[in-house]
């Protein structure tokens, strides 16, 4: 069959990133309705999140688990990046794409820069929820957000508990291959752009762990 358009010579696109994009919504959505008991679907994923309700309520419950976190590992997460800030939201009545929407989303991208560090090439801005322009990037910080979480202890979506068993795997390979090698090993990264940014951003996933940085 013929090599679908977009995809870098010589690697087959299977899945494609709109598959891959679809099956990250569907690990997310089982995600999400599993720690809150709600009832996302994948055909309507965004609409689901968009007013920020539930992105908020998730952010505080990640602060919380990452402060009894440290209560239980102070030495551990004195090496972590640990989020404190509440985020503050409206949760009852809120119209989709309506100001009270948009400043919940806004308040959360706000805690994910500012109490998570996640970098700009993982983040959203708020117009990508609420008008739906970059459904990836959003998926992608709700992916990094779910990893940062499960350092902390919380329930992660299929695919960061599979990605973190990959990791920890290619880790291993890497230390065996650097016995013998001058100088230590290189320290790892604060943050680490997993399988997903790699697949949507038609990185290999072997080798080194990070894409090109465009900075």
């Amino acid at each position: 069959p013929p090599r679908q358009q977009g995809h870098p010579r010589g690697r087959t696109p299977s899945p494609g990133v709109e598959e891959y994009l679809e099956a990250m919504k569907e690990d997310l959505a089982e995600w999400f309705n599993t720690l809150y008991d709600l009832d996302i679907q994948v055909d309507t994923f965004l609409e689901s999140l968009e007013t920020g309700c539930h992105l908020c309520r998730h952010a505080n419950n990640v602060n919380r688990t990452a402060l009894d976190f440290q209560e239980r590992h102070p030495e551990a997460a004195a090496r972590m990046r640990v989020p404190q800030n509440e985020v503050v939201f409206q949760a009852k009545n809120v119209v989709p794409g309506s100001f009270i929407a948009r400043d919940n989303v806004s308040n959360f991208i706000q805690w994910c820069r500012q109490d998570l560090g996640i970098q700009d090439v993982l983040m959203f801005e708020t117009n990508d929820l609420v008008l739906k322009k970059n459904e990836k990037n959003f998926v992608l910080c709700l992916l990094e957000v779910a990893r940062r979480g499960s350092k902390f202890g919380m329930l992660a979506p299929m695919l960061i508990q599979m990605e973190e068993e990959i990791e920890e795997e290619m880790r291993d390979q890497m230390a065996e291959g650097a016995l013998g090698d001058p100088g230590p090993a290189a320290p790892e990264p604060p943050q680490r752009r997993g399988a997903a940014h790699r697949a949507l951003h038609g990185c290999p996933s072997e080798g080194l762990p990070l894409c090109g940085d465009p900075h």
